[in-house]
């Protein structure tokens, strides 16, 4: 136990920072030995490596030993970073929690990592992953229990106390019989945004928690209202499934896919504040398009489908059918029909060594018959060569095994996908893709994913086993065809994200309606209602635009929603220059959204000319964010609706046309008026 007096927040922040501080240069002077270590090391191999036993043994032991001290000052330097980021903000949380049959209470502080004087000594601050700490987020004043490794700990919360340190100066602390207190909720919320998504670790709900220490369900599908914290929820998730399961999980065995690379950038910084690695992050479309290098040139991603969308009323029920069950029955029958249908069979022959047509046949149609039908012959021909092998008594080298093969491989009519997709579309009567050479091909949306599943249909594909979890954000926004490709390519844990209320589409896209019949019995559905990102007046007006009804609104409070009829673009852009960042210290972020790249751009060069007269640093503080961004900035951002999807801005100025009715574009204005935290300006041109 220690001596530290607990019972007074402020005192223990100064004893505690002052322990953190002795830690912290104590690691500082380890990691300068160990950076001379490896020095010393690095010398005297270059030194001796000459005189060195022949057989490499003290060669081995100095690598060896190297290793061991690189490894050892890197475990240091994050251990550095740890202790810096908690001289800032050491604990946020204290809980007094009275085990059953004791008298006096026991207090746990609680905060983003452990931290105690020495290793084996209980943690002056608990890690908010930590079993006690559900304490804190999960009740109020009176009985409480948490799960720990030796089984169900109960007991009596004598006292929960909630605190805020900055620079390591206590700004708060109060005592509260509540879980999380709504005046710390909403001065937390009411702060202005960042261009990067907050940690929520001293805000956590209830409900939030619950997801977040979920261990048991293989696939937990969250359907979140926009601001439900959804995404920062998962991620967090992601933090304490990574803290509690160290031996079998690992940061390069989770990976995200995320709607674009600026929304990876916004969400990167969150796993090293709590303390973990960066995991792997990804789009999905992406994904489609290194995959399909070797059958197009070029692959439309989401963005070019949602412009042709609002350009042809017909483009999203082209989209819908290439994506529908129907369409893969029809994928399915046409991979059926080409076993009998794509391979003309002959005779192999090397050298002496002769494999017949009957044998092929039998090979391919019963030994390797559970092999995909395009890399099925490769194990023929890998069995021709390992008989030829044992025959010769030694290995084929490559200049020879790879011409056999090919031979092997021209048994097949094509083995080019867009030839056969074209082939499948002609006899299913569908419009056929122009034929062209590879260099010139350029696959549109609608066409992307099936091509990608007939190739993952009918030829092996590498496992990405490496993968452990996965975390798909924005999973309205997935077809049903995505999400049979991705069940072909995963097979392990996820966390899938959304809210059908920002389809972005003409129709809400419930995926939850047939996920549970492509992932079956392990994905279990939760729904996250209540809204924390927006103010009351901001949300209502959201939720009227499409008619969202069960949402719950957290209850704060700030001016109204202004909405306006202008005459143009130019006019909607002047009125918001007016009332954009009313003082330095107001607001932070502020976005104009509107529908489509070429008003995103018109928008943005107007804008230039008009804060340019005003004096605006407009080099530092005005950016365009389009599809080839990979950050935004503190300042004005000019984007797109579908571009602006999680992110969040202190003003938003909402552009659209006037008496736009489409479904389409009320789901675009509905997705403009959540990015809003304080203040939303709605303009009609």
């Amino acid at each position: 136990m220690t001596e530290l007096d607990l019972t007074d927040g402020k005192i223990f922040l100064n004893k505690v920072t002052e322990k953190i501080r002795t830690r912290l240069a104590e690691v500082d002077a380890s990691i300068e030995a160990g950076q001379k270590d490896i020095q010393s090391m690095n010398e005297y191999y270059w030194e001796n490596y000459t005189e060195m036993d022949e057989y490499g043994y003290e060669n081995y032991d100095n690598q060896q030993a190297l290793l061991h001290q690189v490894n050892d000052n890197q475990e240091k330097l994050k251990m550095q970073h740890r202790l810096r980021k908690m001289l800032e903000a050491p604990f946020f949380g204290r809980v007094d929690f009275i085990y059953d049959g004791e008298d006096e209470p026991e207090i746990f502080y609680i905060g983003i990592g452990n931290f105690a004087e020495r290793t084996g000594m209980l943690p002056l601050i608990y890690d908010w992953r930590a079993p006690v700490s559900g304490l804190f987020y999960d009740y109020d004043k009176g009985p409480g229990s948490y799960e720990a490794p030796a089984g169900l700990i109960e007991g009596e919360i004598a006292a929960k106390w909630q605190y805020k340190v900055k620079n390591g100066k206590m700004v708060y602390a109060f005592e509260s019989d509540t879980k999380i207190d709504d005046d710390i909720l909403k001065q937390e919320l009411g702060t202005n945004s960042d261009v990067q998504l907050k940690n929520i670790v001293r805000t956590i709900q209830k409900e939030q928690n619950a997801i977040i220490r979920n261990t048991h369900d293989r696939i937990l599908a969250i359907q979140g209202a926009a601001g439900s914290g959804k995404t920062s929820v998962a991620l967090h998730r992601i933090a304490y499934l990574l803290y509690h399961d160290r031996e079998h999980l690992k940061s390069s065995n989770v990976l995200i896919l995320s709607p674009n690379s600026v929304f990876s950038d916004y969400i990167s910084h969150i796993l090293p504040e709590l303390g973990e690695e960066n995991i792997q992050e990804m789009s999905f479309d992406l994904f489609a398009y290194r995959k399909l290098q070797d059958t197009a040139a070029d692959c439309e991603d989401r963005c070019d489908q949602i412009e042709r969308e609002m350009r042809d009323s017909k483009a999203a029920e082209r989209f819908a059918l290439k994506q529908s069950q129907t369409f893969v029955d029809q994928m399915e029958g046409f991979a059926l029909e080409l076993e009998d249908e794509l391979l003309n069979f002959s005779d192999v022959s090397y050298k002496s060594f002769v494999k017949s047509e009957s044998e092929i046949i039998t090979l391919f149609y019963d030994k390797f018959a559970d092999i995909p039908l395009l890399s099925r012959m490769d194990a023929v021909a890998e069995t021709f060569i390992d008989e030829i092998e044992t025959l010769l008594n030694r290995d084929l080298p490559e200049e020879e095994r790879i011409p056999l093969i090919e031979k092997f491989r021209k048994m097949y009519e094509t083995m080019d996908f867009y030839v056969l997709y074209n082939r499948f579309l002609k006899k299913e009567g569908y419009q056929t893709l122009p034929r062209r050479p590879l260099e010139k091909r350029k696959l549109r949306y609608e066409d992307v994913y099936p091509v990608l599943y007939l190739k993952y249909r009918l030829s092996r594909q590498a496992e990405r086993s490496n993968i452990k979890h996965l975390v798909i954000d924005e999973m309205q926004d997935y077809s049903r065809l995505q999400y049979l490709i991705i069940r072909r390519m995963f097979s392990c844990k996820m966390t899938i994200l959304g809210d059908r209320a920002q389809t972005m589409a003409d129709q809400q896209q419930d995926v939850l309606q047939f996920l549970p019949g492509i992932f079956g019995k392990d994905l279990r559905r939760i729904e996250m209602r209540k809204s924390y990102r927006n103010t009351v007046e901001i949300a209502s007006y959201a939720a009227n635009l499409i008619g969202v009804t069960d949402l719950e609104l957290f209850e704060r409070h700030e001016m109204p929603v202004l909405e306006r009829n202008v005459t143009d673009l130019e006019a909607a852009l002047r009125e918001a220059v007016d009332t954009l960042f009313p003082d330095e210290k107001t607001y932070e972020t502020a976005a104009v959204i509107v529908p489509d790249e070429k008003t995103a751009e018109r928008a943005y060069l107007i804008l230039r000319e008009i804060l340019a007269e005003k004096d605006f640093d407009c080099e530092k503080r005005l950016s365009w964010l389009n599809r080839d961004s990979s950050s935004f900035k503190k300042g004005l951002t000019v984007t797109t609706f579908y571009l602006a999807k999680g992110l969040e801005f202190d003003q938003v100025f909402s552009i659209f046309p006037k008496d736009e009715k489409r479904e389409m574009m009320m789901q675009a204005q509905y997705i403009a008026a959540t990015r809003a935290l304080h203040e939303l300006r709605v303009y009609h041109i």
